[in-house]
């Protein structure tokens, strides 16, 4: 087969990347552990793990359950904080030819603009991803992602703290997902990520209680992804922002599921766990893919067409 090069490059809202294939925050930490395996420069984007104003402790043992098909976590966004990343993670990450999407997080809506503020002070992200959407901690978070008219607050302080691209990370865990993206994108929102995990339990059945510490933690992995497609397909639909589709990607033929339901990009991440080198198998994938099927960015949303074309049809 012919292996000629095909462009894959695609901009979100303002951030131009080489690849639409990303790490999801939260699975790839900030980059070091997996810089053992391969060229972080070879992905379109890192996501990096939540950056709060303030170190965070996260949530008490046990926090991780595995489920039939993914993971139960409940981790609480423990992190070291925006000063620990800028001295510690980001000369890291910069040593690599990748866009860095630094996912923050907060308690409260001055907290999220804050860590903004420290992180442009020192340009230590091409984007940022608001994260509104955790559902393991107390404060912030889903309260935030739930409610269009906080979610569009939180939007809105970050933006006017950047010219940098504002990504908007939503929950799955509300009524109706198009509500709170056409929120985020009045707000001054660029992109859109989505989805974020499903809030859900485990219980141990020999002790009767519940397995996670935290009782409640976020479902990930391939039991997700056909939700998560759905979301996808539907805000596509609502909104002209492009969208990062995420949730159970373990192959490129998952990828290409949020690709054609109308995602500009995609990030990869429970697989990670599992394999370090899933996202540059789903890039290859994808790659074959556009050889096939011809330009990538005539693929984005091109699921969407059958409707059209079965109305013409009838």
């Amino acid at each position: 087969m012919d292996h000629e090069v095909v462009d894959l490059s695609v901009n979100l809202g303002g951030l131009a990347l080489k690849n639409p294939v990303m790490v999801a925050s939260g699975t790839f930490g900030y980059g070091k552990e997996f810089a053992e395996f391969f060229d972080l420069g070879r992905l379109g984007a890192v996501m990096v793990k939540g950056v709060s104003l303030v170190p965070w402790e996260g949530n008490p043992l046990p926090r991780i359950v595995e489920t039939p098909a993914g993971m139960l976590n409940a981790i609480g966004l423990q992190n070291a904080g925006v000063d620990h990343y800028l001295k510690e993670d980001l000369p890291f990450l910069r040593q690599f030819d990748t866009r860095i999407i630094v996912n923050v997080i907060g308690k409260t809506v001055e907290e999220y603009a804050r860590v903004v503020e420290r992180i442009e002070a020192q340009e230590g992200a091409d984007a940022y991803e608001i994260n509104i959407s955790c559902p393991n901690i107390k404060e912030g978070g889903i309260s935030f992602g739930s409610d269009p008219a906080l979610a569009a607050e939180v939007v809105k302080a970050v933006r006017s703290r950047t010219r940098r691209p504002v990504i908007a990370k939503l929950s799955p865990n509300v009524t109706d997902v198009t509500e709170v993206a056409i929120a985020c994108q009045l707000a001054g929102a660029d992109a859109l990520s989505l989805v974020n995990t499903f809030l859900a339990m485990a219980i141990d059945v020999d002790r009767e209680r519940p397995v996670l510490a935290n009782v409640f933690g976020g479902l990930s992995g391939p039991a997700i992804r056909p939700i998560a497609v759905r979301m996808v397909w539907e805000v596509y639909r609502a909104v002209d922002l492009p969208l990062i589709g995420m949730g159970g990607i373990t192959s490129a033929r998952d990828a290409l599921e949020f690709i054609l339901a109308g995602a500009s990009a995609v990030a990869v991440g429970t697989a990670n766990f599992t394999n370090p080198y899933a996202s540059l198998e789903v890039l290859s994938g994808i790659q074959e893919a556009v050889r096939r099927r011809g330009p990538y960015r005539e693929m984005i949303g091109r699921a969407h067409r059958w409707q059209k074309e079965r109305s013409i049809d009838d």
